[in-house]
């Protein structure tokens, strides 16, 4: 049970962080050593020097310039506010959803996100939009399946096996494909199984070692979403299950399989939104590393 007394002492904690931060900005600002212009750019340069003197200096300790490095300032570009150090505080930058962004807007968060952390993940854009981020950032990647443009330039390594994706269908491909591009970005090697649902279960039985073999499953699925189910009663790791949209009129557009997901018999099952294939991908990340 949540104890009110350990939350008043989060949201303290957090107060008395941001009062830290923004005296520390206004010192620099008094000193002329940061303009307002530059007090969310690149974190505050000057701010971090200071910071870093400190600790070689032993006027602060290392743990404790890494607990304040974790809470730094975002950089505030008016309509967009990028978090450059949440791969600090989360493991993984921030992502960035696509729809309802211009595609300038876009282009300008792809260029800030690609130079300060190397690696970007935009979801949900055709490609008519990147083919716009590609012109500005050339080593723009386009998944169609997924409908995400991808960035890394981070050193390649071999991915981290075990994680597998398996879809109900191909119409639920779509979804499947973005929790595996996620998981990939996120330094995972990611086994796809595709249309191997209820309807013929003689399919995913080819598939059994396979699937057994992995430390945890993304099952997607739309029409009546019994695979998420079926898998739970099959293996020993979680299974994340991720509902579709895809179905005839009483799918209600995902509801129905969200339902029978949620209802699950068979232990293990744990569910995310209708569609969402990122959520599934990036929790399936923080379970395998």
């Amino acid at each position: 049970m949540f104890n009110s007394s350990f939350g008043t002492g989060i949201v303290l904690l957090l107060r008395l962080s941001y009062t830290y931060h923004k005296a520390q900005l206004e010192k620099l600002m008094k000193k002329g050593n940061l303009n307002k212009k530059s007090a969310g750019h690149k974190f505050g340069q000057r701010w971090l020097t200071d910071l870093l003197k400190q600790v070689r200096s032993g006027e602060l300790s290392l743990h404790d310039a890494v607990d304040q490095l974790s809470v730094l300032p975002y950089e505030d570009m008016m309509h967009a506010k990028l978090d450059h150090h949440r791969s600090l505080r989360t493991g993984f930058p921030e992502v960035v959803f696509g729809p309802g962004k211009t595609r300038e807007q876009l282009v300008g968060i792809a260029e800030r996100l690609a130079l300060l952390s190397g690696r970007v993940l935009i979801t949900r854009v055709d490609v008519d939009a990147f083919k716009v981020v590609e012109k500005k950032l050339p080593d723009a990647v386009y998944n169609a399946d997924a409908r995400a443009i991808i960035i890394d330039r981070t050193a390649k390594k071999a991915g981290k096996p075990g994680i597998t994706v398996v879809t109900g269908g191909t119409a639920d491909i779509p979804v499947a494909e973005e929790a595996a591009v996620t998981a990939e970005m996120m330094g995972n090697k990611v086994e796809r199984i595709f249309d191997v649902g209820v309807a013929g279960i003689h399919r995913l039985f080819d598939h059994l070692e396979q699937v057994r073999s992995a430390r945890v499953i993304v099952a997607v699925a739309g029409m009546d979403g019994v695979l998420p189910a079926v898998l739970g009663g099959l293996v020993t790791c979680p299974v994340i299950a991720v509902p579709t949209s895809v179905g005839y009129g009483a799918n209600f557009k995902g509801i129905a399989p969200l339902l029978t997901m949620l209802n699950s018999c068979a232990p293990g099952v744990a569910v995310v939104n209708i569609d969402g294939g990122f959520n599934a991908g990036y929790l399936a990340g923080l379970i395998n590393r």
